[in-house]
């Protein structure tokens, strides 16, 4: 399993959450996840509503096509980006990547 995977035009990405950190940021790779570090504390869907928040700014898309499919009370998450077949996408998820 990689931390990011193509499904026609929809991402499936792997995540590990980092709450309370001190500014939202993409950090590397933790293991085969994505690591994001998150000022959001994991409380009442704070963190998650935060992930989505910060992903949707990042990547230009609508909050609306992220969705967090498993580990809503988890910091491994998830994600299904739905309709995300953009250069731009694939750009920034590579930066993420290296």
């Amino acid at each position: 399993m990689t931390a990011i995977q193509w499904q026609q035009q929809d991402v499936t990405l792997q995540v590990r959450v980092q709450p309370r950190a001190s500014r939202n940021q993409v950090t590397g790779l933790h293991g085969d996840r994505l690591k994001i570090a998150l000022t959001a504390p994991p409380v009442d869907g704070a963190a998650n509503e935060a992930l989505r928040e910060f992903l949707a700014k990042e990547l230009a898309l609508p909050k609306s096509q992220i969705q967090i499919l498993r580990g809503e009370s988890s910091r491994e998450k998830t994600l299904r980006l739905t309709a995300a077949d953009s250069p731009m996408v694939r750009q920034k998820l590579q930066e993420w990547l290296s």
